[in-house]
């Protein structure tokens, strides 16, 4: 289940509320459900993406979720923060890839137009089972 939590309580424009709804939508029914058919509602066909995993536009992301789906086909982004700033969204998530998982933290950057993804760019660490320092990535 997504939830955050730390609630933000700053005032966001109209646009920047509809950008964050868009974003938690978005990763619940494209990436909680490792879902290409959804990925035409939420991300333009042309976006640029600057994971270093995935190709650019929606082609190359559709094929990398039906591969993710067959290694993890229940995945959890349990969203941890979720933010606006004028028109990108960030999101902070762990990502459980099945249960009892470790999985990784994530910081997810969108930029938004007319409330869909045009750019992207993350950046993900695993979760240590064992760690030095007492304070958890999130």
């Amino acid at each position: 289940m997504n939830q955050t939590t730390e609630p933000d309580t700053r005032a966001y424009t109209a646009q920047e509320q509809a950008n964050i709804d868009h974003i938690r939508t978005m990763i619940r029914e494209l990436l909680d459900a490792l879902d290409p058919d959804a990925v035409d509602r939420f991300i333009v066909p042309d976006y640029i993406q600057h994971n270093q995993m995935v190709g650019q536009g929606t082609e190359p992301l559709k094929q990398f979720l039906r591969e993710a789906k067959v290694h993890s086909p229940e995945p959890c982004h349990d969203i941890k923060r979720i933010f606006a700033d004028g028109n990108h969204v960030i999101a902070h998530y762990h990502l459980r890839r099945w249960p009892g998982d470790t999985g990784y933290a994530i910081m997810d950057i969108f930029r938004l137009e007319n409330t869909m993804v045009v750019e992207h760019w993350d950046v993900m660490m695993e979760v240590p089972t064992e760690s030095p320092n007492p304070i958890g990535p999130f």
